[in-house]
């Protein structure tokens, strides 16, 4: 991507090494126990996320705090003021695009942390991933999931790292427009698996709308570079229920899927990045297997 220039979002805080709330690492098993937990749940049929709760976190443990001075590495410096020139380029194009709407952007705020973090969805650790919170209109991040993502998930690219950001914050435009708090009281009456469809059919919509964004970014500021879009579809392929689900246990639980399938994931990503349509991604409207 192209950003030399770019302004940085004022509506970053930083909590790396206990800015805010405590440098701190998961308790016994980590990031390993959180992952097995989670593989336990699909295997049994249940929801995982009731295990790692990408947009209201209900549980973890609160950690061990690390002693002494935190000195963040250069490359974990370069990820956060990518993150936050990513976070301004979201900002100025949710901006103009609730203009269009005759609406009011308010954007969120990010909090970069190390380890874990309190918000006001309870405990967040590293182990989560990025996620937003609603109750505190943040998207939360540990840095460490840059790396994972490129290293351990094979999604490498600057814009693989951007279409996460921007998944998140699509969350965020789904929470102002009404559509995030609407589903999940609609979860809450349903079944488990009735409620598993309808967390698929928000987390495909934040994608398209992560595809939005990244649509006029380009056409504000030139952002994209030829492969860009490809890193996120790439990305999107890595991170769909069906290829968690078989590289964890060897099979895929449909009924349990709560994200989408990969392509789901990059067909609405893609759809999203090519129409820059805000009224395109009513993943609510086409029957499920046709999503």
């Amino acid at each position: 991507m192209r950003l030399d220039g770019r302004r940085q979002s004022s509506n970053v805080q930083d909590r790396r090494g206990g800015g805010g709330s405590g440098k701190r690492v998961a308790g016994i098993g980590g990031i390993g126990a959180m992952i097995i937990a989670a593989i336990v749940v699909w295997i049994s049929g249940g929801n995982p996320l009731s295990v790692i709760n990408m947009q209201g976190i209900t549980g973890g443990g609160e950690g061990q705090e690390i002693q002494g001075t935190y000195e963040p590495t250069a490359q974990e410096q370069e990820y956060a003021q990518f993150a936050s020139t990513i976070l301004a380029g979201t900002e100025d194009v949710w901006t103009e695009e609730f203009k269009k709407m005759g609406l009011t952007y308010t954007p969120p705020k990010m909090v970069l942390y190390t380890g874990s973090t309190q918000s006001a969805c309870g405990q967040g650790q590293a182990s989560m991933g990025p996620f937003y919170c609603s109750g505190d209109q943040t998207v939360y991040i540990d840095l460490s999931f840059f790396d994972q993502l490129q290293k351990q998930m094979g999604a490498e690219g600057d814009f693989a790292c951007a279409y996460v950001i921007a998944h998140e914050v699509g969350h965020h435009v789904q929470n102002l427009l009404g559509t995030l708090n609407d589903t999940h009281r609609e979860m809450s009456r349903v079944s488990t698996t009735a409620a598993n469809q309808l967390s698929v059919r928000l987390e495909l919509q934040a994608d398209y709308y992560a595809g939005v964004w990244a649509y006029h970014d380009n056409e504000m500021f030139g952002s994209l570079e030829p492969g860009d879009i490809e890193e996120g579809l790439r990305a999107a392929s890595k991170i769909g229920d069906d290829y968690l689900q078989k590289q964890a246990q060897g099979y895929a639980v449909p009924e349990t899927f709560n994200h989408g399938r990969s392509d789901q994931r990059v067909r609405w990503l893609e759809r999203g990045a090519k129409t820059g349509s805000v009224a395109g991604g009513d993943t609510f409207k086409p029957a499920y297997n046709n999503l």
